[in-house]
């Protein structure tokens, strides 16, 4: 019995001091050769052991700083009043209505990042809000039945391509009615009016777009408000993102100085976080519309008469006392509709 290592045989035998270091450096030595060989052979070279940063916090994904010195929006178009719409009428053919009716659900295009127009109740994961509900009067009238709604989730960009390829039946987005937009797609009559402003954080020392020049502002992409903001003030720079919700958090996070659209979006970012404020004079004033295709009088003809009722019984009122009044006051009246026949 080895009484050194309680195991039964010789004692270890221990090798000199000079020995197991010449070992160790030859086994240092035929690692680093190994290494080399293996990066001359085509293996994949080590990785860097640089420490990336943490400091600042990423970018919502979709992102783009827009170019410096980039070219102005064209002159508007002239189309004469862009609000004029078809007049409610139940005479002539329905092809859109009828194939709606045999689908039994009408499809309607909105974000769920819309704080007051839509978005998830974060009780019931339903989505809810002012644009919602205006779809579900659609449905109600088209349908009997306000819950025969097919969501179609949409980035503001993405409103007019999915009209274009009939993805979609309407889309009720807080959608600006345009004589431009009108080239590509059919508008209903104006259901609210909204006025461009700017949001930044209390006390920042901006108090409207003039205070802008240099500073960085959050805009999203395929809204009027880009354009806007690009015209009036060419000295700011712009951060374009997907939707609403990212122009806050990029806020929060302080990766730029204000975000800058319609009243009636920014008065829900300001809900979700009051250290924000609203800021600034009217830049603009905006008529939302109900965007539908080209070529379905029909459809827009139902929808402009589904909106001369909720104007007329009440249902408008009841609509904007629940979701708005209490963020931009409760004086508001529903626009006049504007027929072209």
């Amino acid at each position: 019995m080895n009484h050194r290592t309680g195991y039964p045989g010789k004692a270890l035998r221990r090798e000199p001091h000079s020995t197991r270091r010449i070992a160790g450096v030859a086994s240092a030595v035929l690692a680093v050769a190994l290494a080399a060989g293996c990066a001359d052979g085509g293996a994949p070279a080590p990785q860097s052991t640089r420490v990336p940063s943490y400091v600042e916090p990423p970018l919502p994904s979709g992102a783009v700083a827009a170019q410096a010195n980039a070219p102005l929006p064209p002159a508007a178009v002239n189309c004469g009043d862009p609000t004029a719409s078809l007049r409610p009428s139940g005479a002539g053919r329905t092809p859109n209505i009828d194939a709606i009716r045999a689908r039994g659900r009408l499809l309607v295009g909105l974000d769920t990042g819309s704080n007051l127009f839509s978005f998830r109740d974060s009780t019931t994961g339903a989505l809810a809000g002012f644009d919602v509900e205006i779809a579900r009067e659609l449905a109600r009238d088209l349908l009997g039945n306000p819950d025969l709604i097919e969501y179609r989730i949409l980035g503001s960009a993405d409103r007019e391509k999915a009209l274009q390829e009939h993805t979609v039946d309407v889309v009720v987005k807080t959608m600006t009615i345009t004589c431009e937009r009108r080239q590509r797609v059919t508008f209903s009559t104006s259901y609210l009016q909204a006025h461009q402003r700017v949001l930044t954080v209390h006390n920042s020392g901006i108090s409207g777009l003039t205070d802008l020049a240099g500073k960085r502002v959050c805009v999203v992409r395929g809204t009027t408000s880009l354009d806007l903001v690009r015209t009036q003030q060419p000295a700011v720079s712009i951060l374009t993102v997907p939707s609403w919700a990212d122009c806050l958090v990029v806020l929060q996070q302080r990766q730029v100085d204000a975000a800058s659209t319609d009243d009636t979006v920014l008065a829900g970012l300001a809900v979700q976080d009051p250290a924000t404020e609203v800021v600034g004079p009217d830049l603009s004033t905006e008529q939302y519309g109900i965007g539908i295709s080209q070529g379905s009088d029909d459809l827009v003809r139902f929808v402009n008469g589904t909106l001369e009722r909720i104007r007329t019984d009440g249902t408008w009122y009841r609509l904007y006392h629940r979701w708005l009044a209490a963020e931009l006051g409760d004086a508001a009246v529903p626009p006049q509709p504007r027929y072209q026949d």
